[in-house]
Formats: C-alpha cells, structure tokens, sequence
C-alpha cells in the first residue's frame, strides 16, 4: 500500500492497527462512540467557522481564542487533541499512545511540502505564462480564457504532478488574477465549487496522483490504461464543462475585470529550473518522507539563499494545512467501527451516491481505502465506489485532502476572511452532478 495516501486511514502495519484500536474496544466499550462523537462535533465546527469570526469582530477582548476557533484548518487538530486526552483519560497512556504512533502522518507532511515548493515566486510565474500564452492565442477575452484555463487544465494536471500541487497553483493564480479584483461573492464561491470538484476528479486520469485512488490500486490491480479507460477521460470532459459552463454563466463580470496580470520573468532561467527540479523530486518521491521532506529542507536553504528571486513562502499557510490533515488522520481512524459495514451494506448501483455523500462528511481516501479491505468485490463495485468518493471531493473542506491547501489561500479574499462552509456545499453541487453524470452516464 503506498504510504502517501495511506495518511487517512490505514495506520503503519496491519497488526499494529488492529491490536491498538482493539485495545480501544476491550478497555473501554463506550471509546468508539465517543471518538465518534468528537469526529462528529469536529464536522459540526467546520460548519461554524464564520460564526466564531463574527464573534471575534464584535468582541473584540477575546477577538483571538474566537479567531483561533475560527481558523478552519485548526478545527481537526484540535478536536484531534480532544480525542487523545479523552483516550490518555479512559484507557490510559499505552493504548492511547499505541494507537497515535500507529497512525501514518506521510500525507500531512507531503502536503506541507508541495505547497511551500509549488507556491514560489520561480514556479508561479513559470505557470502563469503558459497559462497566458495559450489564452492569448484565442479570439476570446483574455480574462474569460484565462479563467477557464485555471479552472480546467490546471486541475487535470494534478494526474501528473499531483492533485495537491495542482489545488495550490490553481489557487495562488486565482488569487492573483480574478480574486485580487473586485468580484461577487457569488462569483468567488462558484469557482470555489467548481475548482474543487475539478481538482478531485481531475487526479484520476492517471493512478499514482489522487489520494482515494493511490488506496486502491495496487490491491486491485489498476494501471495507467484502466484508470484513463473507466476514469480518465469521463472526468476530464466533465472537468472541461464544467469550467466552460461556469465561465458562460459569468461571462458578463469576468469581462469587466482587467486583463491579467501576468509578471515578466524576473528571475534567471536555472533558478526556475532548479524549482522545478524540486518540485518533480518531491513529486516522485511523495510515498517516502525521509526524502521528500530532506528535499524541503534543501528547498528551503536554497531559497534563503537566492531571496533575490523569491517571495515570502507560505510555510504559515502549509503548516496548517499539514496540522488539519494531521488531525483528520488521528479522528479518522477511530471511524472505520461504523463506516466500512455502512459502506458495505450498499448495492452496486447504490454505493456511488452513498460514497459521494459520505465523503462530504468524511474524506473520499478513508472510503475507498475500507473498501480496499473487503475481499470479493466484484468490479462494478469497485469502480462505483472510487466514482462517488472521487465525484463528492468538492462539496466540503474536508471532502478531499487538497481542499484545506485551497481555503488556506483563498479564505483572505472572502468577507471576514471566512469561506462559509454551508454556501461552499451549495456553490459545489451544480459541478458535483455534472461529474456524476459523466461518470453515470457516459
């Protein structure tokens, strides 16, 4: 099993996880429903993160614990600590720490690692003059093709270079081009929706680049052509419309914004190819830590040495992300007790929209890796399964690993500085039926 993905519910060994959330179980029978309870809560509390910073504006003496609680990549980690205590408390230190050390923190870190080396003055630019070059070779609007350009083929890259690192470009463009100018919030939550629905199915058209997909095949066998010839190509014409649907509807504001701004490289050609050297170095090596986060360490002297040719990195913005993910991997692990047999109990043809709705409250890796673990499934099922958990990755924060790396850059550019999670969920169901459409009906 590749270690990447692995972060959201396989933990480490198989023995090592069964013996520590047994010991749960034998010490005391009320654990697992309590774990679900805070899991619950923490669902409940990404729903509230506009409220609390609301609170903090109109009072203001304790404008900073109303802030902290309204951080929506603190929300996991904190109810993440709220587990553990309750565990440290009910069935003592071993089986609490057992159980902690099982868990595998690889996508936590891996996503702290793309998004500092992706979101870098060298790569940004790199991006937006390709993205502007093939925008100004149309007859449209610079801005609408532009717009269109970011919110489909930057997605559909996340097969190659991982849909982590394609949710970070995208949203560092979109910042810097569309929500950097003066729109709806209307316009603001529709690309919101639709780049994460795009991002979530755009890593299926290969099977080594999003994370519910990375749990599944090597114990089912599926290859680059498989995945392409089920996935690929349905996901990528529903990524396409819905981008192109979105840009038409939006026709009318996207042409009164300015054209883009696209900067001149200001920085020597080798140093964007030495960026681009880390980058692929962390892409390739996503599944083993030890290297991936030596190359960070290496990234990041080097770019403290040449900060002539750099912005600020966002290791601010990173950490938590990597701290929300973190927390999502200890609460999720004690959920498996109620979510595999319910997963189970559906038929084929019902399992695809049972996976999309629970990955909107759950993460759309943790379904499809239970459902790696039950053996005999025929292949409908498995194909349905992976559909729906890749097809609901859009409609909340924690729906997808990548979309706490969206909100993070995003979020300052939305009233308060709070994406409202109720009007994400709405903004996302239009993009989210179209792709199960293409992958229903196609």
């Amino acid at each position: 099993m590749d270690g990447h993905a692995a972060g959201k519910v396989k933990v480490g060994p198989p023995h090592r996880l069964a013996s520590a959330v047994g010991i749960l179980f034998m010490n005391h029978p009320y654990m697992p429903w309590i774990a679900a309870g805070i899991f619950t809560l923490a669902v409940l509390h990404t729903f509230s993160t506009k409220y609390f910073e609301h609170l903090a504006h109109t009072h203001p003496r304790h404008a900073g614990i109303w802030h902290l609680l309204g951080e929506v990549e603190v929300v996991f980690g904190l109810w993440a600590m709220v587990l553990a205590i309750a565990m440290f408390a009910m069935v003592g230190s071993v089986p609490t720490l057992e159980y902690l050390e099982s868990r595998d923190f690889t996508e936590p870190l891996f996503v702290f690692a793309i998004m500092v080396v992706a979101g870098t003055r060298p790569i940004l630019q790199f991006c937006s003059q390709l993205v502007h070059q093939l925008a100004s070779r149309t007859p449209l609007p610079t801005a609408m093709v532009n717009y269109f350009l970011l919110l489909s083929v930057v997605p559909l890259l996340g097969s190659l270079i991982t849909e982590p690192a394609a949710m970070t470009l995208a949203a560092l463009l979109l910042r810097d081009s569309v929500f950097s100018q003066r729109v709806s919030e209307r316009l603001k939550y529709a690309t919101l929706g639709v780049l994460f629905v795009n991002v979530s199915i755009g890593g299926t058209l290969t099977h080594f680049a999003a994370p519910p997909v990375l749990m599944v095949a090597d114990t089912w066998q599926w290859d680059l052509p498989f995945m392409f010839q089920t996935f690929g190509w349905k996901a990528g014409l529903a990524a396409l419309f819905n981008a192109a649907l979105l840009t038409l509807i939006m026709r009318r504001e996207l042409r009164g914004l300015g054209k883009p701004v696209v900067a001149r490289m200001t920085v020597p050609s080798i140093v964007v190819v030495i960026h681009l050297g880390f980058l692929l170095g962390v892409v390739l090596f996503a599944h083993h830590p030890v290297v991936f986060m030596g190359l960070l360490l290496f990234f990041i002297g080097y770019a403290n040495a040449y900060v002539l040719h750099q912005d600020r990195l966002i290791l601010r913005e990173a950490l938590l992300v990597a701290f929300f993910l973190a927390g999502l991997v200890v609460l999720g692990g004690q959920q498996a007790w109620w979510l595999q047999p319910l997963l189970m109990s559906l038929s084929a043809d019902a399992v695809f929209y049972g996976a999309t709705a629970l990955t909107a409250i759950t993460d759309n890796a943790a379904l499809t890796y239970l459902a790696s673990q039950v053996p005999g499934l025929d292949t409908e099922f498995k194909v349905a399964v992976v559909a729906g958990a890749v097809t609901g990755g859009g409609l909340t924060v924690i729906a997808n690993a990548p979309n706490p790396a969206g909100v993070a850059i995003l979020k300052d550019k939305f009233d308060e500085g709070v994406i409202n999670a109720g009007k994400l969920f709405v903004a996302a169901l239009p993009p989210t039926v179209i792709a199960a459409l293409a992958f229903r009906m196609l």
